[in-house]
C-alpha cells in the first residue's frame, strides 16, 4: 500500500518531493503534490517532513 497526499490539505511547499528517495512525488500544475503509487516504497521520509501532516497511507484517513 502506497502513501498519498491529501490534496485539500497540501500547501505546495515541496518538502516531500525533495526527500523522496524513489522520486515518486511530483507537483501538479497548481503546485499540489501527488505520489505515484507504482514508485512509492513506503519509506515514510515524506511523512516526517510534511509540515501540515497531509500524507497518509492509501486507504487511511487522518
Amino acid at each position: 500500500m502506497a502513501y498519498k497526499i491529501i490534496a485539500e490539505e497540501c500547501i505546495g511547499c515541496g518538502a516531500c518531493e525533495s526527500e523522496c528517495p524513489e522520486n515518486a512525488i511530483s507537483a501538479t500544475e497548481d503546485f499540489v503534490y501527488v505520489i505515484d503509487p507504482a514508485k512509492c516504497t513506503e519509506d515514510a521520509t515524506c511523512v516526517s517532513v510534511c509540515p501540515v501532516d497531509c500524507i497518509v497511507l492509501e486507504g487511511e484517513e487522518k
